[in-house]
Formats: structure tokens, sequence, C-alpha cells
């Protein structure tokens, strides 16, 4: 993560003024602001209920919602996944998370997305003045939190459309799914072992129900804590830089797996796939940027991905990046 950054959320946290941080995946970008100073124009969130909204409702639809995706060329999305399942042969990676960008349309302007949506940590970004971009963000994917000098991590690996027949049953018993989350669960603990000690998985692979405007879908999900030093409050930006980029969305080993993701993804990332979160009198609350749309110069883009092991199969993989665009939204 960029040092300065890193210095800013330092001597936010030291100063115990809340503040919410919103940092690109490359780490070289970031909004940072106390969340005094927030301009509800530039950025609206709402995260658990921690919020700067003042609309309680949107307005009455005056149309159904229109949601028009225009799914990748398998055979463009096969090419990236070749070069994935290449490297994992040759054993320089045994987990890549594999993401893309997938144009879509909507009646909704990012702004009733937003307000419209369903999630535990929704963000609304239209800030120009540091680049930042305008964009939509509704995750279900914890980062960090930290409570009680502890620090928690919460990666979420493993999905099935929540309909078909005994769902819940074949995720849990789906055996690339399970090594996929054993292997993401191991990167977290090490990922907290730089920054705390007593690190320890507290549940393992428990389900989430996620609604979508597409119906509902099952994802699986573990707890990691750890202790931190008495003087963490100094360190926030430390604590988040030695955390990045979030293991559930690059892989392992997580540096070489980057270098893959770069070669095989046809786009930059940049805020998708970051993390957002709002420090407060010593505790953090903080979520993985993905369930992500974007608005473009030529339109729309929402951006997913999955994670690929050398049990993945091209199609299956491709069609669960197309379950996840979704607005999570119920009319």
């Amino acid at each position: 993560m960029d040092k300065d950054i890193v210095k800013k959320i330092n001597e936010l946290g030291s100063t115990d003024k809340p503040f919410l941080f919103v940092i690109s995946y490359d780490g070289s970008k970031a909004y940072v602001r106390k969340l005094s100073d927030i301009n509800p124009e530039d950025c609206l969130y709402d995260f658990n209920g921690k919020t700067n909204i003042n609309e309680k409702t949107a307005s009455p639809l005056t149309s159904k919602i229109t949601w028009e995706v225009d799914a990748p060329q398998y055979e463009e999305y096969e090419k990236s996944f070749d070069i994935v399942k290449r490297n994992m042969l040759a054993g320089n990676s045994y987990l890549a998370n594999l993401t893309c960008r997938v144009p879509v349309r909507c009646n909704l302007s990012l702004h009733e997305i937003f307000l419209r949506s369903k999630g535990k940590y929704k963000l609304l970004m239209n800030d120009s003045t540091d680049n930042i971009g305008s964009f939509v963000c509704f995750s279900p994917e914890k980062f960090l939190q930290i409570r009680d000098g502890r620090i928690f991590s919460y990666p979420m690996k493993g999905t099935i459309n929540a309909s078909l027949p005994n769902a819940e049953k074949e995720l849990m018993n789906d055996e690339k799914e399970a090594a996929e989350h054993a292997t993401i669960v191991d990167l977290i603990r090490n990922d907290l072992s730089r920054v705390a000690s007593n690190v320890r998985v507290d549940k393992y692979r428990y389900v989430d129900v996620l609604h979508t405007n597409k119906g509902d879908i099952l994802q699986t999900s573990s707890e990691i804590s750890g202790k931190l030093p008495d003087e963490y409050t100094h360190h926030i930006g430390d604590i988040i830089a030695a955390q990045l980029p979030a293991g559930s969305i690059t892989g392992a080993p997580k540096k070489k797996t980057c270098q893959i993701i770069d070669e095989a993804e046809t786009y930059k990332r940049g805020f998708y796939t970051g993390v957002m979160g709002i420090y407060e009198n010593g505790t953090l609350n903080s979520a993985v940027m993905i369930r992500f749309v974007e608005q473009e110069k030529d339109g729309m883009a929402f951006k997913a991905g999955g994670g690929i092991t050398s049990q993945s199969q091209c199609r299956k993989e491709y069609e669960e990046v197309l379950q996840k665009v979704y607005l999570p939204i119920t009319e």
C-alpha cells in the first residue's frame, strides 16, 4: 500500500477521530476522510447501520427495474482461465481469484441502486477530486474487524444457487469448494499472524444466505482472530497494509498469484476488490469491495469473479461469475 496512505491512516487512528477509508485493489489510491469531513455528494456509506444517508427510503419506482447483462464471450474467459490453470500445473499457484468486467444496463442510477440495494456494507463513490471515480458497492464480505484488542477476519469462499435441490449439502460436500475454502483460511491465518498473536480459527465454514434480484445464493465463510499488541491504535494503517491485497480475492501463494492475475485479467480492477471501512474509538469495521457496479464512459460495468483451483472446470467457473452479476434488490 502507498506509504502516504498508510501514514495518513496511522495519524487518524492515533487521534481517535472516527474516519472512513476506501482503498484500491493495488493500494495506490485511497479516499480517507474523517466522518465529519465527508461530503455526501462525494460519498455515501452504510456499514451495518453506520451511515451518512439522509434519505430514509427510496422514492417509489415508476417502472419495473430493468437489468440486462452483456455476458463476456466464453472464449475470452477461457483464455484467462487457461493462463491461470497453466500456472497451477507448473506449481506457481494453487488458488487464484480470476475476475472479469461485465457490461450491464440498468434503468436505475448508481444513487438509486445504492438506496434500494440490500447489503451489510454499502458504498457510493462519486469523487473526482481524488480521481476515485463513480461506483456503487454492496458487499456481503467482511474484511477486518477490530474490537476489544482482537482482530478478526471473515474470508468468504464457496457459492451455490440456493434454489438447487439440497443446495447447502451440495455446497458443503463439494470437494473443490472445500479445498478452496481451506486454502484461504490458511492464507488468512498467516496474514493475521503478521500483526497479531495467538491466531486461531473460531468458526469454520458456515453458510450465509444472500438475497438477489435473481434469487437467493448460498456462500460459505469462516471466522479467524488474533490478539493485537497494546499500541495497535497507532498502527491501524500498518495493520491494514499487512493484509492487502485481501487473500480471498487474490490467492495463494499471494505474491506470485497476484502476478498471474495481472497477466490473466484483461482489465484493471481499480477499486474493485479493494477494501473499505470505518475506524472509531479503537474499533474497526471493514469489508472487501466485491459486488461492484462502476459508471464508465461508455456505460455501467459489473465486476465479478471466483476462485480457481486445479480441480476447477472452466464452464462451471464461467457460469459462477455470471451468477454473481446481480442486484441485491427484491421488488
